[in-house]
């Protein structure tokens, strides 16, 4: 692979991070509980909390992806780091969507009679499906990357 394109996914996983982090730093001020309260009652609502503490699980994910580009750079994607890279991706998406599941029962269970919390239910939805998606997508390269380990440490030692 070109190190440029590489190089050019590696400013996308920053751009994404950036964006996710300007997300959760603006979208509690624009939410319609937020209209007659203070910044300091915004930002410890234990919702907003718990939304922070469980994207620690996504920005982690983003971190290992960014390292595992730089190992495919490097010319070693056949490596132990590289299966542990996606070992973690793997675990922090499968945290991601039990989080984000949570969160939605909790709303469900919880909301105010007035409220109606489909909207936020529906990006629960999709946000899990999308986070069981990348989970098995790494599980199946973890496995497949595992493999070609054990090959290319097989074939180092009998030659």
């Amino acid at each position: 692979m070109k190190k440029t394109s590489i190089i050019f996914l590696q400013a996308v996983i920053v751009l994404i991070g950036m964006v996710a982090l300007a997300i959760l730093v603006r979208m509690p001020l624009t939410e319609g509980r937020a209209a007659n309260l203070d910044l300091v009652s915004i930002y410890t609502d234990p919702l907003i909390l718990y939304g922070y503490a469980a994207s620690i699980a996504f920005f982690i994910a983003l971190y290992k992806a960014f390292r595992l580009l730089g190992y495919i750079r490097q010319n070693s994607v056949f490596s132990v780091s590289s299966v542990g890279a996606l070992k973690s991706i793997k675990y922090c998406a499968m945290a991601l969507s039990v989080l984000i599941v949570i969160a939605g029962v909790y709303i469900r269970i919880f909301h105010s009679k007035e409220d109606d919390p489909a909207g936020f239910l529906a990006i629960c939805i999709l946000t899990t499906f999308v986070s069981i998606v990348v989970a098995t997508a790494a599980a199946i390269f973890e496995k497949i990357l595992q493999n070609a380990v054990d090959m290319k440490s097989e074939n180092d030692l009998t030659i």
